[in-house]
C-alpha cells in the first residue's frame, strides 16, 4: 500500500501487520504510546515503506494539536497507512493490551501501595519515560539548519520544565514564529 492510502483501501495484510506491530508495541508503552514513536517510524518509515516521513510526522504533529487522547497519532498512522482499516487496527492493537495491563497494574499497585518493591518499580520506572520521551523527541527534531530554532527548542523545554506559562501559549508561539519564517 503506497503513503497516504484511500480511505476505503482494502488491505488486510496491511491492517494485519498493522494490528500485530501495534499489539506488540502496546505492552511497552510505559509513559505513553508517544514514547513509542522511534520503533513506530523505524518499522512504519523505514522498513515496511508504509509512510513517508512527512507523514509520520504530520499524523504526530496533528494529533497532538488536537484535543483528545494521547494516542490519536496511532490512528493517523494507521490512516495514512491504510486508510480507515488501518487507523481502527492500529489503534485496537495498541490500546487492548496496554489498556488492559495498566487497570490491572494499578488495582494490584493501589492494594500494595506501601510494599518497598512496588515504590522501587515506580521510582525506576521515571528514568525510563524520560528517555523514551528524549528519543522521541530527537527522532521528530528536524536536522536543525537554523540556530534560532536550537535555541527556541532550549528556550521551551526550560519553560515547561521552570514555569507554569500554558503549552499551548507556546504551541502558539512556535507556530507565528514558523508562520513569518524565523525558525
Amino acid at each position: 500500500m503506497s503513503p497516504a492510502a484511500s480511505p476505503l483501501a482494502w488491505a488486510p495484510e496491511v491492517w494485519w501487520e498493522l494490528f500485530q506491530h501495534f499489539l506488540a508495541l502496546s505492552l511497552m508503552s510505559i509513559g505513553g504510546a508517544i514514547t513509542l514513536v522511534s520503533d513506530m517510524h523505524r518499522r512504519l518509515v523505514a522498513e515496511a515503506g508504509l509512510l513517508t516521513d512527512e507523514n509520520f510526522t504530520a499524523a504526530i504533529a496533528l494529533a497532538q494539536a488536537a484535543p483528545g487522547p494521547n494516542v490519536l497519532f496511532v490512528g493517523l498512522i494507521g490512516w495514512y497507512s491504510a486508510g480507515l482499516g488501518g487507523a481502527l487496527t492500529s489503534l485496537v492493537g495498541v490500546m487492548i493490551p496496554s489498556s488492559t495491563l495498566a487497570l490491572t497494574a494499578s488495582r494490584w499497585v493501589a492494594s500494595r501501595r506501601d510494599w518497598l518493591g512496588v515504590q522501587a518499580f515506580q521510582s525506576g520506572m521515571t528514568p525510563v519515560t524520560i528517555g523514551l520521551l528524549l528519543a522521541t523527541g530527537w527522532l521528530l527534531a528536524p536536522s536543525v539548519q537554523h540556530p534560532a530554532a536550537l535555541m527556541l527548542s532550549a528556550a521551551v523545554a526550560l519553560l515547561v520544565w521552570r514555569t507554569k506559562v500554558p503549552l499551548i501559549a507556546l504551541v502558539a508561539l512556535g507556530a507565528v514564529l514558523g508562520a513569518l519564517g524565523w525558525v
